[in-house]
């Protein structure tokens, strides 16, 4: 067995541990410091469901378009944005915090920012109410911009954890391409060595047969 055959099973042999310890850490998130503003915004979310949407019908009365949403004219953009908020900025933020991974947090990135841009329109919608509805309360304000900064968190962990991903892909390929290129120069170096002690037998051996031939 030459030196690059075995440098070759050496490194077949971890190459399936150290996949696998890639994908999980490449599957995981550390939001840092981000972790603690985003259960903020998580919080501060959840107290807009007590807080006035507006007229007199808080947050909860939309979610479940009780008499109060109803008395209140509350449009369909405002009962869209306010489960948008309860399950991804909500539901899947704490899931995020919670299992670290890195597709739970893209899918409450990805129903934060649908959220964000319902906000605006939920907002919109109560400005051009009619003039016998209220217009946009504090409740539903707040839960707008909490649900903008938890979008914007997210997107930067998100994209942190992206471009890691991809650094790290990126020196895996190159440290394999190195491993591929010493052990092809091993085997050659190996190839030449054998060759040369091939011949060094054959000249020994015409040395020793020349003289019995004489």
């Amino acid at each position: 067995m030459t030196a690059g055959d075995k440098n070759n099973g050496d490194f077949e042999e971890f190459k399936g541990d150290i996949e696998a310890a890639e994908r999980r850490v490449a599957g995981e998130i550390d939001p840092g410091a981000r972790a603690l503003v985003i259960a903020v915004a998580v919080f501060v979310l959840l107290l807009t469901f007590v807080l006035p949407h507006t007229g007199d019908a808080k947050g909860w009365d939309v979610l479940v378009g009780d008499d109060a949403a109803i008395r209140n004219g509350v449009a369909l953009p405002s009962r869209v944005f306010i489960w948008l908020a309860l399950v991804f900025s909500v539901g899947f933020s704490m899931l995020a915090l919670l299992t670290r991974r890195w597709a739970v947090a893209w899918i409450a990135l990805a129903g934060s920012t649908v959220a964000s841009f319902t906000g605006l329109l939920a907002v919109w919608s109560r400005q051009t109410a009619p003039a016998h509805h209220p217009g946009p309360g504090i409740g539903l304000i707040i839960a707008w911009l909490a649900v903008i900064v938890l979008a914007f968190n997210w997107a930067r962990a998100v994209w942190a954890r992206t471009a890691l991903q991809l650094a790290a892909e990126e020196e895996r390929r190159r440290l394999t391409a190195q491993r591929q290129k010493k052990s092809l120069l091993d085997s050659l170096t190996d190839n030449t060595d054998n060759t040369d002690n091939t011949d060094d037998t054959d000249d020994t051996g015409d040395d020793t047969k020349g003289p019995e031939k004489g």
